[in-house]
């Protein structure tokens, strides 16, 4: 490319938080600057010349990742949103339990009733939208909730 290499613009994107496939093709590649690539997010590196079918390949499989990505990447924006509506004592109890407490762990460890903790932790499941607890500790786990709790 003129002016521009294919590393410098990939910076560039990454720096404005730009976020599509890139498939780099060179006919001078090194295994730094392909390191550099992937580092950054580049969902292949073809070497010229390359057969046609190889770039379609490589075309829908940076497509394919890239959609998968944004899928992650909506949840979590979702999730997070949800997270946001939280009272700080529901995320408290939210915390707690996904670590693995019992009811009457967090009502000792928070200074409360059993059955405030169990009201918490229905509210965290309604504003959470969460079908089961299996699905808040997925959540937590998206979202990387931690805890004074291991």
């Amino acid at each position: 490319m003129p002016k521009v290499g294919g590393l410098a613009l990939q910076e560039r994107l990454v720096e404005k938080s730009i976020s599509i496939p890139i498939i780099f093709m060179t006919a001078y590649g090194t295994v730094p600057d392909t390191v550099k690539a992937f580092k950054a997010g580049a969902m292949d590196f073809l070497e010229k010349p390359f057969k046609e079918n190889e770039l379609l390949k490589a075309v829908s499989r940076g497509i394919e990742r890239h959609r998968i990505l944004m899928k992650q990447e909506e949840r979590e924006r979702t999730l997070t949103r949800k997270l946001q509506k939280l009272t700080p004592r529901e995320r408290e109890v939210f915390e707690q339990i996904v670590h693995g407490l019992l009811n009457k762990q967090v009502a000792y460890d928070l200074g409360i009733s059993e059955k405030t903790v169990k009201v918490h932790r229905a509210q965290v499941m309604r504003k959470m939208k969460a079908e089961s607890f299996a699905d808040l500790v997925r959540f937590a786990e998206i979202l990387n909730i931690s805890s004074v709790h291991p």
